[in-house]
């Protein structure tokens, strides 16, 4: 996943919303959202190469979400499948707290990563968020209510991409909650490439930095492979979609499950 918006307990009615694009090489074997076989009670996709996932949410009220790091560090072959953060999350018991920590411990062990794991308490009828990323010395961080936006880099990085899909869902959801899926996967399918004086300098090409600069990213090898969303009501009911997308933009599929958190 490249980049994802959170609105939280910015809506009373509506204390979460998530809306995500996952970007990635066209010829990675990937299974579509669905409960998975091994843990019935998580719905998410899941990476057939490496076993992990980018998102996905439990009927016990847990999601996990997942961005790379984008920079030139080269990969020793040692790491650790970042994948395998946001599953073994949700496969666990540990609070987000406890497990945000631990993760803190460990992200030498991984590449460069984005991470941000919540609970649903249905008691408070809220979330309790977390935060962390490998990179730049960043510590695990609560997240209060409020508008974030995550792509390759830190938390609310003003990346051109992530400003405008930020802007625009904040704007959506102000005129209109609970959000129309169609409206929100055509927000999501945003191609509009940032201005070259405006492009983020990761050690890319110009060329590479130009394709993707936009939220919807299309082409041969490697682009956005689906939409996520997730919405969950005061009342604990939640709407999990999902649209998948092949290497031309098109979509192929779309999925959709009601849970009671």
């Amino acid at each position: 996943m490249c980049i994802a918006y959170l609105a939280l307990a910015t809506d009373p009615q509506w204390p979460l919303f998530i809306a995500a694009n996952r970007d990635e090489f066209h010829q990675r074997p990937t299974r579509a959202a669905a409960p998975w076989p091994d843990y019935p009670h998580v719905i998410g996709g899941l990476d057939l190469q490496a076993g992990g996932t980018w998102f996905a949410v439990s009927t016990q009220g847990r999601f996990a979400l997942l961005t790379n790091f984008r920079d030139m560090f080269p990969a020793t072959g040692l790491e650790k499948s970042r994948g395998e953060l946001p599953k073994q999350f949700l496969i666990q018991t540990l609070s987000a707290q406890d497990y945000i920590q631990q993760v803190a411990e460990q992200g030498h062990l991984y590449q460069g990563f984005n991470l941000i794991v919540g609970q649903w308490h249905a008691q408070k009828a809220e979330f309790e968020c977390y935060y962390y990323s490998n990179r730049n010395d960043t510590q695990p961080q609560a997240l209060a209510p409020g508008h974030y936006v995550l792509s390759n880099h830190l938390l609310n990085t003003p990346w051109p991409k992530s400003q405008r899909l930020c802007e625009r869902l904040q704007h959506y959801l102000s005129a209109q909650t609970p959000a129309a899926i169609s409206e929100v996967y055509a927000i999501l399918r945003d191609e509009q490439k940032a201005e070259d004086h405006l492009l983020p300098q990761t050690g890319l090409s110009l060329e590479r930095e130009r394709l993707l600069s936009s939220p919807f990213i299309i082409s041969p090898d490697y682009g956005t492979r689906s939409s996520t969303v997730w919405q969950v009501s005061q009342s604990g009911h939640s709407f999990f979609h999902e649209c998948s997308y092949n290497p031309q933009g098109k979509e192929t599929e779309r999925h959709s499950w009601p849970l009671l958190l």
